[in-house]
């Protein structure tokens, strides 16, 4: 990531500026809460969780190649490269948000969750493994 892509700035990947819904706090603390308990997680925390995961890694590995999706709480686009705009997206990860947060805090490898099918993942670009786990587990 270069120095320009910085929440609020012009980021040179993504021609506009980096935008957050969830405010950093409040997501870091729902994850926090997530994995101290997974289990106890109540639906406002999954989803708070999810979506300041989405964006955090839609500022790490900016671009529009990728779309990941976490039903029903939310989905980017992230990883420079060719951009897509149109359709379905030649290059989807899909999961649940258990899986998700699970693979953002390291708790699962991106390998044995493609194995096991917990992730779907297509495309040539879809390999997240290079940007997860996000946070230290």
């Amino acid at each position: 990531m270069g120095p320009s892509c910085r929440v609020g700035s012009r980021c040179e990947h993504r021609g506009m500026a980096t935008r957050r819904r969830t405010d950093p706090r409040a997501g870091r603390e729902a994850l926090d809460r997530w994995v101290a308990e997974p289990g106890a997680a109540d639906r406002p925390t999954l989803a708070t969780a999810v979506r300041w995961s989405l964006e955090e890694l839609a500022e790490r590995a900016p671009g529009h190649t990728v779309e990941v999706r976490v039903p029903p709480f939310g989905v980017t686009q992230c990883v420079h490269g060719p951009r897509h705009t149109r359709g379905t997206p030649p290059n989807v990860v899909e999961t649940d948000a258990g899986t998700w947060l699970a693979l953002v805090t390291g708790r699962t490898s991106w390998a044995d969750a493609v194995g096991s099918a917990t992730v779907a993942a297509s495309g040539e670009r879809a390999d997240l493994s290079g940007v997860l786990p996000l946070v230290e587990p």
